[in-house]
């Protein structure tokens, strides 16, 4: 292995929200070694997603590229294609042995399926460039009539039927669905250590000379929200304080539409501060239990004496609403949701700092492939963060985008920030839907899309938006 060609160890959660991590300021939830990897690395503050829903971030990450490029705008809209051009295809090209351990989401299965549909085969999400797969997809699909690995692991130990009954009864969509609950399985039986497990297993293979890439996709700290044993009595008391109380407000009518819909697949009826906290604690109980893991990997990858030759990134697809705005989950551009972690760090580390300008959470795209030599991918706008983090004259971006389409017949919207203004608009009808100043008004109490004195903001964003997304 050259010199030049780290591995690259890519930990990337799902629904994991910027601000529960005590390195971005909460001294509420427990997470030291994602504060390690800050302060030796660059932690990037105002990362936005492609999208605030699963499958288009998840392609955009893939490919580089935002969802109107690659067409998949929502969890309804179709699988991502083998032939895309995509990064761990690079890096393969590159010399790299690459895997994918955990959640890919390529596929719009269950979810567009018809009943008896199979699930994607390691096969097929292999041929988007890994060399092993061990694919999970959320704990839901564990009550299907399919057999995941963990199925199979917990059937092993006998745990099949316990796990199974709490998932059904916390199932999706129902007014249970957000109710935090502590999961029966002891901790080494939980999803998220069978996950890293996994992943250690495949390090512990790799030979010395040939350079890896591991992309390690934990499924939680996505609903239902149930910790594991040990990390939810450690949060059982624990003061965690909702955020953001103010209620959205609609501008226009497909607006009101789509708050409404939001509203309804939250039950923001039943969201209590009592509700959400018990929430919250098995929330922040799965972020530690993740932390706790990359914990693990650190400590074998110094055993293994690869820590020094090594690129980290943690990111994760979309952030966690836990009630701030009345809301849970995601599919909308508050900071809740559309912001998320990205840290990086490079091998042997280097002096940590925080990065206040706005990137895209797909630049880990191109700082994966420049960080491993591999060649970019072509025409995609995902741009590398490695001179940024090595202390080069990295070419930061100045505003970030993010796009929604729930269902096919439904509008598309679309959201752009430069740091201090965030906007949204209807990209079938130009419609302004929401805007606010940031940096007056952090908490995005007051949508001033109706203000006449920040129209000339709402112009300038739109044309910004338009130039992004649109460059020729």
């Amino acid at each position: 292995m050259s010199a030049r060609q780290p591995n690259l160890l890519f930990v990337y959660a799902d629904q994991h929200r910027a601000d529960v991590m005590g390195c971005a300021g909460n001294d509420i939830v427990v997470t030291p070694h994602l504060d390690r990897l800050a302060t030796e690395g660059v932690r990037f503050d105002q990362t936005w997603t492609e999208s605030p829903i699963c499958q288009p971030a998840r392609a955009s990450l893939l490919t580089g590229r935002y969802p109107n490029n690659h067409g998949v705008l929502g969890n309804f809209a179709g699988d991502c294609q083998p032939e895309w051009d995509t990064f761990p295809r690079h890096l393969q090209q590159a010399g790299y042995t690459t895997a994918s351990i955990g959640k890919t989401h390529f596929s719009a299965w269950p979810m567009a399926a018809e009943p008896g549909t199979p699930a994607p085969t390691d096969e097929w999400i292999g041929s988007f460039g890994f060399d092993h797969v061990v694919e999970e997809f959320d704990k839901y699909v564990h009550l299907f009539d399919v057999e995941t690995p963990y199925m199979q692991f917990l059937r092993e130990h006998g745990a099949l039927e316990p796990y199974q009954e709490i998932v059904q009864a916390n199932f999706r969509g129902g007014d249970r669905h957000w109710n935090g609950v502590t999961s029966p399985l002891p901790q080494e039986l939980d999803l998220t250590c069978f996950l890293a497990d996994e992943a250690q297993q495949w390090l512990d293979r790799r030979p010395d000379d040939v350079p890896w890439f591991l992309q390690l996709s934990f499924v939680q700290p996505h609903v239902p929200l149930m910790g594991d044993p040990v990390w939810a009595d450690h949060y059982a008391k624990a003061a965690i304080e909702r955020t953001a109380r103010s209620e959205p407000t609609a501008t226009t009518d497909e607006w009101a539409t789509h708050l409404n819909g939001l509203r309804n697949h939250s039950h923001s009826e039943l969201l209590t501060d009592e509700f959400v906290l018990a929430g919250a604690r098995q929330y922040y109980a799965m972020v530690s239990l993740i932390d706790q893991r990359i914990g693990d990997l650190l400590a074998q990858l110094e055993k293994k004496g690869q820590l020094d030759n090594t690129w980290i990134v943690y990111s994760a697809d979309h952030g966690e609403m836990l009630g701030d705005h009345g809301l849970m989950a995601k599919m909308n551009f508050y900071r809740s949701s559309v912001r998320v972690p990205l840290i990086v760090r490079p091998p042997g580390g280097t002096t940590g700092r925080v990065e206040t300008k706005p990137v895209q959470a797909f630049d880990v795209a191109a700082t994966l492939l420049d960080a491993g030599t591999a060649t970019a991918l072509d025409g995609a706008p995902s741009r590398s963060l490695v001179t940024l983090v090595t202390g080069g004259e990295g070419t930061a971006r100045h505003h970030a985008v993010s796009m929604i389409r729930l269902l096919p017949k439904l509008p598309t919207w679309q959201a752009i920030t430069d740091g201090q203004w965030r906007a949204t608009f209807n990209a079938d009808t130009g419609e302004l839907s929401e805007l606010f100043d940031l940096v007056a008004d952090p908490d995005e109490v007051t949508n001033r899309a109706s203000d006449p004195s920040a129209g000339d903001e709402s112009v300038r964003l739109r044309g910004l938006l338009a130039s992004t997304l649109d460059p020729a």
